[in-house]
């Protein structure tokens, strides 16, 4: 195996900063295809890059026809830009690394499995790694989107309702009860203060929402707001464990693909962490580098953050003994990503039942306060 020179990738990260996927929290957890004015590509057409050129290169096409055929099937114009911009690179006798990296489309990882892969001569085996990655990124997001979709439009739906008749049909009634005079039940009286509160406090309410939406979003790349923003989600019953296992998924999947690419693991783990984006995960990491340098080993170091479960820890050190760490990262990626799935189904299926049912005795309180007075009158008229 040719001698890699790892001070040639230093100077090169200092060159060009990397760009995180994304941050922590629910907003992370989703990780959308469609960036609205994203700096890198996204993963769906990544994904398509990677294994069309892998396959074209399998079937003995030469790296510049292979560029000529993905620019020509591009249907945006800013695609066939980007591709032809990388062509060109190539046509010039660039590396596809360094064209990648010259398009500041695509992650730092990336970059240093191609550039590793071509001096390794195994160039089409990181694009298909890369291709796989990206698939299996993919389908496990599409897979939980599918399972919180219908839960989340019941729930929308129901609350609107709720909403609704809280601003517009509990007014009513109550218009109608003070005409007529006389004593309210209980129940009555409390539904018709809540909806007196949300018409008096609509608005502020609203006000007070949105400028909360904008503290959120002016800071969430800061270190505090992720800190606490994820502490929070881990706390949260099922749900936390839920995005513990994704991001655990995420970070052993990253591991196996640059492993098997030959990246040395102190490379490695400073690419995952810039990959990952999640801040328990990303935070653990700076000190695991600083202790493998001071000669610890990896599952020594990361053995002493409670994030990274037992058997995991157990699962790396196999790994580190009998040197196939790759093969055991990708083995506990694979688990992560099956129980995610599970779990994420198995949530979908127990949460629309209790949500109908729970929105139900809502929609159904609501209407017995309104309708109990009129009972009433009817007794009292007999």
């Amino acid at each position: 195996m040719p001698s890699i020179d790892l001070s040639r990738y230093e100077k090169k990260k200092a060159a060009k900063p990397s760009n995180k996927e994304g941050e922590g929290g629910l907003i992370a957890l989703f990780n959308k295809d469609i960036s609205f004015g994203g700096k890198e590509l996204n993963d769906k057409k990544k994904e398509a890059f990677y294994l069309e050129l892998s396959s074209l290169l399998l079937a003995g096409i030469n790296l510049k026809s292979s560029l000529e055929l993905i620019t020509s099937d591009q249907e945006k114009a800013a695609d066939q830009v980007l591709f032809k911009t990388i062509q060109d690179s190539i046509i010039k006798g660039g590396a596809l690394s360094d064209a990648l990296q010259g398009t500041n489309k695509f992650s730092l990882y990336e970059v240093y499995s191609l550039q590793i892969g071509e001096e390794t001569g195994k160039l089409t085996e990181v694009l298909q790694d890369l291709a796989r990655f990206y698939q299996n990124k993919i389908k496990q997001r599409r897979k939980i989107v599918s399972a919180v979709t219908y839960p989340c439009v019941v729930m929308s739906t129901s609350l609107g309702a709720v909403f609704f008749m809280l601003k517009f049909v509990v007014p009513m009634f109550g218009d109608v009860f003070k005409r007529f005079g006389g004593h309210l039940p209980w129940i009555t009286e409390k539904i018709i203060a809540i909806s007196q509160v949300l018409e008096n406090n609509f608005w502020r309410v609203f006000i007070l929402i949105l400028l909360l939406s904008a503290f959120i979003f002016s800071a969430r790349n800061t270190e505090r707001f992720r800190q606490l923003s994820s502490r929070l989600i881990l706390k949260i019953p099922v749900v936390g464990n839920l995005v513990q296992k994704i991001y655990l998924a995420r970070f052993c999947n990253s591991m196996r693909l640059l492993i098997n690419a030959r990246i040395p693991l102190l490379r490695a783990i400073s690419l995952s962490k810039q990959m990952i984006g999640y801040y328990p995960v990303e935070s653990t990491l700076q000190k695991v580098e600083e202790d493998i340098m001071q000669g610890k080993s990896l599952h020594q170091s990361l053995q002493q953050f409670s994030i990274y479960p037992s058997k995991l820890i157990q699962l790396i050190k196999v790994g580190e003994e009998t040197n196939q760490l790759d093969y055991f990262f990708a083995r506990v990626s694979e688990q992560y990503i099956e129980e995610v799935e599970y779990r994420t189904s198995t949530l979908s299926s127990m949460m629309e039942p209790l949500i109908i049912i729970f929105l139900g005795l809502i929609v159904g309180v609501i209407l017995i306060s309104m309708y109990l007075p009129l009972f009433q009158m009817s007794n009292s008229f007999q």
